[in-house]
This record gives structure tokens, C-alpha cells and sequence, in this order.
């Protein structure tokens, strides 16, 4: 029996555990204990906070595991391709895994491959942007976070040192990072890479509380795009998983196309798209299961990506209640077919 680790524990983690059981495998999962539904659900679970690399490594050694993944979470990617590195498993390479979950490294290397995205400049105070051409609006977000925590927008200089501060607060670097403003729609692609060739699955339509902090409640999938733009989305997000040396596993695109037609990159996760939009979304509106893709890949095996489940058509998700999604279970989603 091939044993898969996995790491965190969380509800987000679970289809991830249920998948990996049903397809045979043996699942270890690691994480500090919370009470999460994946300590009891895995087959194999130990206490070790999903940021203590070296006793993950020492663990999964121990255990011989045959692949390592995670999804819907930054903090676990980079944990994921450390081991992976060490122990000759599928992953990317240490430096992608920082520059996909550090916001800072990901804007420079956007800049320096001619990725389309806004201007920004990492801080840690108010101070760091005297000599800074700073236009206004601006968006003030921790450098190294994900789910909009941390994220306030402002339209002029009252404020920025406290939103500042708050970003920070949410920062596991104490770091943020100030950026200009993209007024457009805001959509995220999802996709599936292997040994550097890229496949794109879906596009959602992302709907948020807007500002100032702009959390999400709800995502549409697939979202409805010309033809024209869906494959310039898909040129621009290939161009720039490429940059990030993204090559295997899921990866979550999030931009913004402008009134004007520009389309700009806002962040890439190495990663499914948290709020079950790559665990349950693609699945139900493509028919491809991206979960097991995603096993198959850390496994070092080439995704089967042939629509098998009975999927399609446009799906909601709406999410304005945590607690109902903290409770989730199976395919108990908020979900309207429209």
C-alpha cells in the first residue's frame, strides 16, 4: 500500500484525506492539534505543527512515504516541497515554493519576467515609503498571508500607517506590502501542472465585501468570458507559473481584467483555490476530479485529467456564514445551478 503524507488537518484538508483513502492509499497526516476533522478522519495522524519542517522530514523518512501534498494552504506549500527536495519526491523546487507564498519575491519575479502586475513595495513602517511614488488608491496586504486577511484598501495617505500595522499584524514576517490599486473584475484560474506542461481547468468569478477589506463571499464556475480573453487569461497564467517554476501540483491564478481590457496578476498560489473551489467547484462544473489529479502528480504520476465525474453547468458558491463552513462535510455546499 503507497502511503501519502499530508499536511494540515483542517476541513479544507479533508477531501484531500477522503480522496487519497478511496483511491487506496494510506494517509498520514500532520498538524497541531485543533480538534480538526482530519486528526480523526487520516489514517495516521501526529501532532507536529505543519511548520516544523526537519520533524516533518524526520517523520515521513521514518515512514517511507511514496508522495507529499497539501491544498488551499500557503503556510503548508512550503513545507510540502522542503520534504519533497530531500526525500527525491514530485514538487517544485525550494525557491518557487518561496517565491509562490512570499508576495514580495512573487512581484519581483513578475517584474523581472514581464508578468503584468501592480506596482508595490514591501514595508515595515509608514517610514519605508518616503521616497516611494506612491499613487492613490492603494491596497495594504500582508506579505505573506492568503484569504484577504490582513487586506485594506484606502483611497488617500489617512490611515496607511495603522492598515499598515494591520497587515502586519497578519504577517507571519511582520512584513507587508503596499501596491496600487487594480480596479476590474476579479477572477482566479485554476490549473494542474505536470513536469512543467500546464492544463487549465476552470476560471471563477470571484465576488467579495469589497472595501476595504475585501473578503470573499462567493465564487461562479466556470465564469463567462469571450473567447478572445479566455485564452489571453490562459497565456498570461501559463507565462507566469513559468516564472514561478510552478511545474507539478495545482496552482490557483488570482487577477483582476480592468475596464479597459488588461488583464493583471494579482498573486499565484502553488495550490488549489481555498473555499472548495478546486476540491469541490472544478469537479462539479468540469467533471474532472482535480483532487485526485493532485494525489496522482505528488505520487510522481501523470494526472489522469479525462472528465469522469458528472459535472457541468454554472455553479455558486455562496459562503457569508464561517461556521457553516467550518462544519462541512462531503458535498454539503451552498450550491444553486444557474
Amino acid at each position: 500500500m503507497q502511503k501519502l503524507a499530508i499536511i494540515g488537518a483542517s476541513y479544507l484538508q479533508e477531501p484531500l484525506i477522503q480522496k487519497a483513502k478511496s483511491m487506496g492509499l494510506q494517509t498520514h497526516v500532520f498538524a497541531w492539534v485543533a480538534n480538526d476533522v482530519g486528526e480523526k478522519s487520516a489514517d495516521y495522524f501526529y501532532p507536529i505543527s505543519i511548520i516544523e519542517k526537519d520533524a516533518i522530514l524526520a517523520k515521513c523518512r521514518e515512514i517511507g512515504i511514496d508522495g507529499i501534498c497539501t491544498i488551499a494552504s500557503d503556510l503548508a506549500v512550503i513545507t510540502v516541497n522542503y520534504v519533497a527536495d530531500k526525500l527525491g519526491l514530485v514538487g517544485n523546487s525550494l525557491n518557487s515554493a518561496y517565491m509562490s507564498t512570499n508576495k514580495h519575491a512573487m512581484r519581483e519575479c513578475f517584474y523581472a519576467n514581464n508578468d503584468p502586475a501592480p506596482k508595490s513595495y514591501p514595508v515595515c513602517s509608514i517610514n519605508d515609503l518616503r521616497d516611494k511614488d506612491l499613487s492613490y488608491p492603494v491596497i495594504i496586504k500582508p506579505v505573506d498571508r492568503s484569504g484577504s486577511r490582513g487586506i485594506t484598501k484606502l483611497e488617500a495617505g489617512q490611515g496607511l500607517a495603522n492598515a499598515i500595522e494591520f497587515a502586519k499584524e497578519q504577517s507571519f514576517a511582520n512584513q507587508a506590502l503596499v501596491e496600487e490599486f487594480v480596479d476590474g473584475v476579479e477572477y482566479s484560474v485554476e490549473c494542474i501542472s505536470w513536469q512543467g506542461k500546464h492544463t487549465f481547468l476552470a476560471l471563477t468569478r470571484k465576488y467579495t465585501t469589497g472595501a476595504p477589506h475585501f473578503i470573499e463571499k462567493g465564487h461562479l464556475q466556470p465564469a463567462s468570458v469571450n473567447v478572445d480573453v479566455l485564452e489571453q487569461i490562459k497565456e498570461i497564467t501559463f507565462h507566469a507559473l513559468d516564472s514561478l517554476q510552478i511545474n507539478n501540483g495545482a496552482s490557483h491564478t488570482e487577477l483582476k481584467i480592468t475596464p479597459n481590457g488588461q488583464i493583471k496578476l494579482i498573486e499565484i498560489g502553488a495550490r488549489m483555490g481555498g473555499d472548495f473551489i478546486g476540491s469541490n467547484l472544478v469537479a462539479m462544473s468540469t467533471g474532472i476530479d482535480f483532487v485526485k489529479a493532485v494525489i496522482q502528480v505528488a505520487l510522481g504520476q501523470e494526472p489522469d485529467l479525462k472528465a469522469k465525474i458528472s459535472g457541468g453547468g454554472r455553479l455558486f458558491t455562496s459562503f457569508l456564514r464561517k461556521k457553516m463552513w467550518r462544519n462541512y462535510i462531503g458535498l454539503k455546499l451552498n450550491i444553486m445551478n444557474i
